[in-house]
């Protein structure tokens, strides 16, 4: 594919199959490329494909990650309800532990996730076209 980044293959997803595009509307992914993929650079694991909430926005505000107000100079758009956002995957567990984590589109959420989170964890927060 052209838009394949040959230094960092796409990966796999949680449920073992190809990862999938998180978003590329907002354009997401610690690569920016749409993809939660990842590669021993990416301190914070960005790697949880999740559909954005209101309670969730809420959350990452309070706890210091405001990613609601647009920052221009970072190319950044602001998030809203709906849209989806590759996390790291240790603010997607400390929201999960508070009752705000947002669901999970799973085919787009990268396996290094399991490191972190588990399995049934994730398919207990799976985004409705994930959902079995």
């Amino acid at each position: 594919m052209a838009n394949e980044i040959p230094f960092a293959p796409r990966g796999i997803n949680v449920l073992g199959g190809p990862l999938r595009t998180c978003s590329t509307q907002p354009m997401t992914g610690y690569f920016r490329d749409g993809c939660c993929r990842t590669d021993d650079t990416d301190e914070g694991v960005h790697t949880v494909c999740a559909v954005m909430t209101a309670e969730f926005l809420e959350f990452s505000r309070r706890v210091g990650n405001d990613l609601s107000t647009p920052r221009p100079e970072l190319a950044f758009p602001g998030l809203r309800p709906g849209d989806r956002w590759c996390l790291c995957a240790a603010r997607w567990a400390e929201a999960h532990a508070a009752g705000f984590a947002p669901h999970v589109v799973l085919s787009a959420t990268h396996a290094r996730t399991l490191e972190i989170v588990p399995i049934d964890v994730l398919i207990g927060h799976a985004a409705a076209e994930d959902a079995h």
